[in-house]
């Protein structure tokens, strides 16, 4: 990649849709939150051995190393230090606007009474967009590998506290062996109550699970979907419904649902019409931010800067931040390239 390309895509205003809140922690967050709390977790307190931690074998050892960074947030201030820390990081890579994953249960289990726990998350979005500018929403998403139980309360509090930054409610966790069906109900009393339904499907298990959060859930967007390629018939079927695909492409190999970059799916899910956007999902996690998941698709799609700010225009347009708000924020990516692209804005 020139380097022209990487100065434009640094200096880009972009929204990310598809990144979670304790996986977005820095090294020095979360050193910080184990130092807090040494001799209770295996979470290293030196920045430098956090990353030697985040090597996973596979999906499911990534899941058990995520679990022991939620279980640092133990209090109201540990929380609160995560978001404003993870807000001021996006902001560092011109993030105007993110819709951060949040898993509730995992925090309720641990202590936190759910008018605390919405509190403290909405003072930490309100001081992240008045320190920093970047405007965060919140996905309240269902732990699928703690069954209906975990989705119950998520969806109690989702529905009884519903903070102001909320806009959707997502599923995650692993797939295999958590039918997608069995939420359909909190799925369908969440929309009924006007949040969007963003689930995790086809991240390591196949097109099925994609129709089955398009079906059972409704899904407007898919967390990943990247094993939609699978099947025809269901890539047509996005494309026709304009269901975008939250793409996550270093991710995917980190946990190895993919076998490596070069193999990744993205360029036959764009070529079959499929709207997708390019996100990070754990970006310290995987050694990534949002600057380099835009070069990583430049690169796989033979983008230049006109590719890539649409890929920017693409993920504001599948967001929820609003009619006002986002044409604010597609006004400032058109006067960015304006401004910074070497070829004439079309």
């Amino acid at each position: 990649m020139s380097p022209e390309l990487s100065r434009f895509i640094a200096g880009l205003p972009k929204a990310e849709l598809h990144v979670h809140h304790v996986g977005a922690a820095s090294p020095r967050i979360v050193a910080e939150l184990a130092a807090r709390h040494e001799g209770f977790t295996p979470v290293p307190a030196d920045p430098a051995l956090v990353e030697a931690f985040y090597d996973f074998r596979d999906f499911p050892h990534f899941l058990q190393v995520y679990l022991q960074v939620v279980d640092l947030v133990r209090t109201p201030d540990d929380l609160w230090t995560l978001i404003h820390g993870v807000g001021g990081d996006m902001a560092a890579q011109q993030v105007r606007y993110a819709e951060l994953t949040i898993t509730p249960q995992l925090h309720l289990v641990r202590g936190f009474a759910p008018q605390e726990f919405c509190e403290v998350i909405e003072d930490a979005r309100h001081r992240v967009e008045a320190d920093y500018g970047t405007v965060l929403r919140w996905c309240f998403d269902i732990p699928g590998d703690f069954g209906v139980p975990a989705a119950d309360q998520t969806l109690s509090l989702a529905l009884e506290q519903r903070p102001d930054g909320l806009v959707s409610l997502g599923l995650g966790g692993g797939e295999h062996g958590v039918p997608r069906s069995l939420f359909a109900p909190h799925f369908a009393a969440a929309r009924a109550a006007g949040l969007h339904s963003v689930p995790h499907a086809g991240e390591v298990t196949g097109a099925q699970c994609v129709w089955d959060a398009v079906r059972e859930l409704g899904a407007e967007r898919i967390a990943h979907g990247i094993h939609s390629v699978e099947d025809p018939a269901l890539l047509e079927h996005l494309a026709e419904h304009e269901i975008t695909l939250e793409v996550c492409p270093t991710s995917n190999v980190c946990t190895r649902a993919v076998p490596s970059l070069a193999e990744h799916p993205l360029p036959a899910l764009v070529a079959a019409g499929v709207p997708i956007t390019v996100n990070t999902d754990d970006p310290p996690m995987f050694g990534t931010d949002l600057n380099r998941e835009y070069a990583v698709a430049a690169e796989l799609l033979s983008l230049d800067e006109k590719g890539v700010a649409d890929l920017a225009r693409a993920a504001v347009e599948a967001s929820f931040l609003g009619a006002e708000g986002t044409w604010a924020l597609l006004a400032e990516i058109d006067a960015y390239v304006a401004q910074n692209s070497s070829a004439p804005l079309t």
